[in-house]
């Protein structure tokens, strides 16, 4: 049961990632798309929005076939390849967002929240990266699972941005918050699920050599 309901979670995050890559596409090369603010925001800093909204869109759709283990084992060809991929989108990405953040909308709070996403993001992909160079498949599973939560601050961030406008909160208001509650209740998640899997996987370690114990002794003649 616990298997299907963890399928079925990486669906919804998959569809929903796909869903905003596909937005940041669009926005990115069909100009009629985008809405005034974004349309501010290539007029001004044209490098820095192409940086963010394609690397950010890129590492949204490669990084969630990342964490399919089936397919990484059935294909980990194709697994190493887009594993390079979404790193290269979160330097561009994350390093975009590092230039856009100072000049984020309402002031100091949501960019220091921004700011911080970014350098976040880059900090968790590059100790993945070490990690895996290393050898340190684990430790790179758990950074990649750190940093892919935070690529997903663009889906929740689009989401919490229409509620609170339904919810009736201004815009100056929900704007500052939300630069803060995108991504860091994803990090907190991510933090207890890495720590609940670990729990299990100790506790079926432990359980191993009692089992291997009693295979032995009926093995004896």
């Amino acid at each position: 049961m616990a298997t299907r309901w963890r399928g079925f979670g990486w669906y919804v995050m998959t569809v929903l990632a796909l869903l905003v890559a596909a937005y940041a596409f669009a926005i990115s090369f069909m100009p009629d798309w985008r809405p005034p603010l974004v349309r501010d925001l290539f007029a001004q800093r044209p490098l820095a929005a192409w940086g963010h909204f394609v690397g950010g869109g890129l590492a949204l759709a490669t990084g969630a076939f990342q964490l399919n283990g089936g397919m990484r084992n059935r294909w980990l060809g194709l697994h190493r390849g887009l594993g390079r991929t979404y790193v290269v989108a979160v330097a561009v990405g994350g390093m975009a967002a590092l230039s856009l953040a100072p000049h984020a909308m309402t002031g100091a709070v949501a960019a220091s929240g921004f700011a911080l996403l970014g350098l976040a993001w880059l900090a968790t992909t590059t100790l993945a990266v070490r990690a895996i160079r290393r050898r340190q498949l684990s430790s790179h599973r758990d950074w990649m699972v750190c940093s892919y939560a935070l690529t997903l601050a663009a889906v929740t961030l689009r989401i919490y941005l229409p509620a609170s406008q339904v919810a009736g909160i201004s815009f100056t208001v929900a704007y500052p918050v939300i630069a803060w509650l995108c991504w860091v209740p994803n990090l907190l998640l991510a933090i207890l699920f890495l720590r609940s899997r670990h729990a299990r996987e100790m506790l079926a370690a432990s359980r191993l050599p009692p089992a291997w114990r009693g295979i032995g002794e009926r093995l004896r003649p």
